[in-house]
């Protein structure tokens, strides 16, 4: 049987010089777009066009009839390609399969009850659109889901819709086609069925030959099958042709008679389907180039289960040699979306489609922009992006709805460079096979990718930073105790879970400070120093349904009518309901006056007013923009922004360095809503030396709370007794946290707010007493210390991709100098 596989391939090889000579030079690989057309095909419908007069259809000349005959003997001859009996189908000439969809949503549309519609997760754009039109509709996400309804007899109330494709074109996995005879026998012909069978048929047949099994609708692009014409249908059965009977609009050659003077009437065409449904001229010279092309597919290709059959095998041997890729370090190069249920090599389960993304030799993603402009380079077609399956994108990347949200409000669209956001990517490569694709095509396209996207891991030097992180130092033994965000400014703080790992960017820890309340009347951020109730409101951070919850705790819970309010994460207006949720303002925040968004619900404002019972707003200062550019982002207090001198340690890896001139320069830190800096980190050991002061005068102890600090770094559980070290932080330059770095910026200055309550909102007078007695330097009273993250200079790496940090991580310390007094350190200075 391979032997055979092997001398159809040589066939089609011989064949592709003559009749496929825009090919020389090119690999394409994008027949899921289109396929190509054969020259015999364009050369044979020239001859025809040139000896034959054709007219408009709707006219009694001769060239007219000539059209018409033409038209309905192609007509047929589509139907026999799926051996459609034309007796039970009838085929409608449209632009493209999406018309198709588009006509039969229009049909259920204009009933009187409207209707449902459900479509599979694997549907192209163009069915999900259909759910626009309906007053229900559901997305199921599984297969089995798919079952377990079809199983459920119970009947939709009103007329139901259901699509799915046959072949996804995503990854070219292929679907049940009984799911059409199944759903008619469960729910009694009250839900049709819509097939999207345009990818299938590019590659495999079709047969209708069981009018009880075959779908009500089926739509498909014949430019997908032929390459020429730029042409669709949609195939449908008679019995199901009553949906069109409420059809409001017609056109010109679909209607026998138009009253409009006086009275308005008209009587629609009743002797076939297409002709109710064709409104206007038909592309008369599209249908009969179609002609042309069935007839040159046939004599290059034989049958389609000989295209499908070579196409399978090009598949599988492809799906091979991109899964043996590795890199040298054995790291596989190509992540492939396969559908677990099909078999590259089976015509039945998938189709000649791989999709995959790219990842570099230290696991990172490499970006499919990248990927287009070297394959550009070496004339390789072939497509990247969201191929138009939101679902099955979605699903295979493992992106949920805010995420997505998310990237599009930081500007990322389908095609653009910014692919890799939080270290995943959001789109795919697509690799598509035709009836032209021989074994050349797939082995050009392996080289290709081993040529350069293969990578020889570079010889990992001596790295004491490598080196302190397999054998950590014993002096030291630290982790991160807790990690919290305070979402909202001056509110209460949300605590990440433990083991979940939280994104760090250069603003700080993901959703810290991004909103805050702003007085109705000054524009003026409030703040618990003056509200300090503003610590019984809790916001909690809901990443399955990407929104932004928040609750009232203590007194404030009787004092409003909503028990919790929610907002999303996604910071695009665009993308919310209203579609109007912001007005832009301005607002004082620690002395800088920013652009805020302010959200004009009424509903959300008196939340709030009511809880504090002050006026105010919901605002926000989102990092990114509505993708027509940035927020002005603040930046660390001039105290915090420290001067990189020559001669000072630096973490190897990380950027910037600091420069080997003898000049010194100021560099900043982005921050958000927060007072001075990204971060603020405090230490365990210093909380508890300073509650033991607090304890021995009698006083409560401080929750570490109060100190709103977003890591509590604290000595390992087995630390012995004796070794905490309180204020070591003082002299700490640098952290390492799992695998990121941060630098320590400089000790955080405290005020009287620490003397509230997070828990009560009450005030007491400490810890800020002791402290003025204990942490008073130079006038000002210290606790915890200013933090930011270096991010990597490697941005290939998984870890400078996505920056993350989780409760529990391993904490190394690094002081200033320490690098010369220990040689498991040395490297980190200049």
């Amino acid at each position: 049987m391979e032997g055979e596989l092997y001398v159809y391939d040589q066939a089609v090889e011989r064949l592709r010089e003559r009749e496929y000579p825009m090919l020389k030079g090119q690999t394409y690989l994008d027949h899921a777009g289109t396929t190509l057309y054969a020259k015999s095909t364009i050369e044979r419908f020239s001859a025809d066009m040139m000896a034959n007069l054709y007219g408009n259809p709707h006219s009694a000349s001769i060239s007219s009839q000539l059209s018409t005959r033409r038209v309905e003997d192609i007509r047929l001859r589509l139907l026999s390609l799926f051996n459609a009996d034309p007796e039970v189908f009838d085929v409608v000439f449209v632009a493209n399969a999406t018309a198709g969809i588009k006509m039969v949503m229009e049909a259920f549309r204009d009933q009187e009850e409207r209707f449902w519609y459900g479509y599979h997760k694997d549907a192209h754009t163009s069915l999900v659109g259909v759910r626009e039109a309906a007053n229900e509709h559901r997305c199921f996400a599984s297969d089995r889901e798919v079952q377990e309804w079809i199983d459920d007899s119970e009947r939709p109330l009103t007329p139901g819709l259901f699509a799915y494709p046959a072949q996804s074109n995503m990854n070219g996995r292929r679907l049940p086609l009984d799911w059409s005879r199944r759903i008619r026998e469960s729910k009694q012909n009250v839900v049709y069925t819509l097939l999207d069978a345009a990818s299938l048929v590019s590659t495999a047949p079709l047969d209708l030959a069981c009018p009880e099994g075959a779908p009500d609708f089926t739509v498909l692009s014949l430019y997908k099958m032929f390459g020429f014409p730029d042409l669709g249908a949609l195939v449908l059965r008679k019995d199901a042709g009553r949906v069109f009977d409420k059809r409001r609009y017609f056109g010109g050659g679909t209607v026998e008679m138009v009253v409009c003077l006086k009275e308005q009437w008209h009587a629609r065409k009743a002797e076939s389907l297409h002709e109710r449904l064709e409104d206007g001229t038909l592309p008369i010279h599209s249908i009969i180039a179609l002609d042309a092309a069935m007839t040159v597919q046939e004599q290059l290709f034989g049958s389609f289960e000989k295209i499908s059959t070579h196409t399978a095998f090009l598949a599988a041997k492809l799906y091979e040699g991109l899964s043996a890729l590795r890199h040298t370090n054995t790291t596989p190069v190509c992540e492939i979306y396969k559908d677990p249920t099909s078999t590259y090599g089976d015509s039945k389960s998938q189709g000649p489609i791989v999709a995959f993304n790219i990842r570099n030799h230290l696991g990172g993603w490499v970006s499919n922009a990248e990927l287009e402009k070297i394959s550009a380079v070496k004339n390789f077609h072939l497509r990247t992006g969201g191929l138009c399956n939101p679902g099955g994108v979605a699903a295979s990347l493992g992106l949920a709805p805010w995420e997505m949200k998310e990237n599009f409000s930081a500007g990322q669209r389908c095609g653009s460079d910014n692919d890799i956001i939080r270290a995943k990517p959001t789109g795919m490569i697509r690799v598509s096979l035709g009836a032209m694709s021989t074994l050349k095509d797939v082995s050009l396209f392996i080289d290709f990718m081993r040529e350069f996207f293969v990578q020889e891991a570079p010889p990992t030097p001596f790295s004491p930073v490598i080196s302190l992180y397999h054998e950590p130092p014993t002096r030291r033994l630290l982790r991160v105790e807790s990690l919290s965000i305070y979402p909202i400014k001056s509110c209460a703080a949300w605590h990440v879970p433990p083991g979940k790992a939280w994104e760090v960017r250069r603003e700080g820890l993901a959703w810290d400070r991004e909103w805050c309340l702003v007085h109705q009347g000054t524009g003026a951020a409030l703040s618990q120093k003056r509200y300090p109730k503003m610590a019984l409101i809790r916001p909690c951070i809901d990443l399955d349904q990407g929104v932004l919850r928040i609750r009232l705790a203590g007194g404030l819970q009787t004092a409003t009518k909503a028990a919790e309010i929610c907002v999303p994460l996604s910071a695009d207006p665009r993308l919310f309901l209203d579609g109007d949720m912001y007005k832009t303002v301005s607002t004082k925040v620690c002395g800088d006056t920013i652009q805020a968004k302010t959200y004009k619900s009424k509903d959300i404002s008196d939340f709030f007013t009511q809880a504090l019972g002050v006026a105010c707003h919901l605002a926000r200062f989102p990092a990114v923009g509505n993708g027509a550019g940035t927020a002005s982002i603040r930046h660390s207090k001039p105290h915090l922004q420290k001067p990189q001198i020559s001669g000072k340690m630096h973490i190897p890896g990380a950027f910037p360095e600091a420069p080997r001139v003898s000049t010194c320069a100021v560099v900043s830190k982005p921050i958000l809503l927060s007072n001075e800096s990204p971060i603020l980190t405090i230490s365990r050991s210093s909380l508890n030396r300073l509650n033991e002061l607090i304890k021995a005068e009698g006083g409560k102890a401080a929750q570490a709370e109060v100190f709103r600090a977003n890591i509590v770094v604290a000595e390992n559980l087995d630390c012995p007794p004796g070794a905490e070290q309180p204020y070591a932080e003082d002299e700490w330059r640098y952290l390492q946290i799992g695998d990121q770095y941060f630098e320590m910026l400089g000790p955080c200055r405290r005020c009287q707010m620490v003397c509230i309550d997070q828990h009560t909102a009450e005030r007491d007078q400490e810890p800020f007493v002791t402290l003025s007695k204990t942490r008073r330097f130079d006038g000002k009273v210290f606790f915890g210390e200013h933090t930011s993250h270096l991010p990597m200079s490697n941005v290939s790496s998984p870890t400078a991709q996505n920056p993350t940090i989780s409760v529990g991580d391993p904490v190394w310390a690094f002081e200033d100098g320490e690098a010369e007094q220990d040689t498991r350190l040395q490297g980190l200075v200049d």
